[in-house]
């Protein structure tokens, strides 16, 4: 279900945060690097040095555990029930250290505490996230990700019957995480990744099987009703056949 989750499925159950919208999707591409094994998430602090691909792993209350760990416990707290989670901070470019500042109710005076954040955040998440990050940040429609941003549902423009119901196809396959999502480059990651893709060629293979298996059955169907058909058709042509002089004779 996870897999295939989409926009209109979230909004559905009146989650209308940018922010929770973001933290569902990387946690499913979490999951799906680790073959949706629930046993991957870490909520204890129980490695040292950990790579971006054992952070991606990280709970909310594991991340909590990392600032407390950098001398920020004084707000870890605003943190709890967050979204907050080791593959949102990794794997989300939108995600950067302001972010993190705002969640955790730093005020923006406090120059050498955000500075304190920043290079932690940055030794944590690695150099490849944080490229991601900075390229974002220099994107022209660059805005500052909050937690009162709100997801626009999308209006549906109203043309032709085809062109609407084609839009509708192609809505309902808005992935809350597209089949297509950047995958990490970190060679932390390639096994996952490599079970990953030979797991998601199986299910193609099997989504092919299931259309065909779908096709031979309504072909089936088609002549089973044209048989009935034909059959009902010769009926009525031997009814047809028998005329009332004849049937007079038998009598006699």
């Amino acid at each position: 279900m996870l897999h295939y989750m989409t926009l209109d499925d979230l909004l559905g159950l009146k989650v209308g945060s940018v922010l929770h919208h973001l933290s569902i999707k990387r946690a499913i591409q979490v999951l799906r690097i680790n073959c949706y094994d629930p046993n991957c998430l870490r909520r204890r602090p129980i490695e040292n040095n950990p790579t971006p691909a054992e952070i991606c792993q990280w709970t909310n209350h594991r991340v909590m555990e990392w600032l407390r760990s950098v001398d920020l416990a004084e707000y870890a707290p605003n943190l709890r029930g967050s979204g907050v989670h080791g593959g949102l901070m990794v794997l989300e470019p939108r995600f950067n250290v302001e972010t993190m500042a705002l969640l955790l109710n730093i005020p923006p005076n406090k120059t050498l505490l955000r500075r304190h954040l920043a290079n932690n955040f940055h030794l944590l998440i690695g150099s490849e996230a944080q490229r991601l990050k900075q390229e974002y940040l220099e994107n022209p429609d660059y805005t500052v990700l909050t937690a009162t941003a709100k997801v626009k549902p999308r209006r549906l423009s109203f043309g032709s019957f085809g062109t609407l119901r084609r839009k509708r196809q192609e809505e309902m396959e808005e992935y809350v995480c597209p089949m297509d999502v950047q995958m990490p480059q970190s060679s932390s990651f390639h096994k996952g990744l490599c079970i990953y893709e030979d797991s998601l060629d199986q299910l193609e293979q099997m989504e092919d099987s299931e259309g065909t298996v779908q096709q031979i059955g309504a072909f089936s169907e088609g002549i089973n009703n044209l048989t009935s058909m034909l059959k009902e058709d010769e009926v009525f042509r031997e009814a047809s056949s028998c005329s009332p002089e004849t049937s007079a004779t038998d009598v006699d």
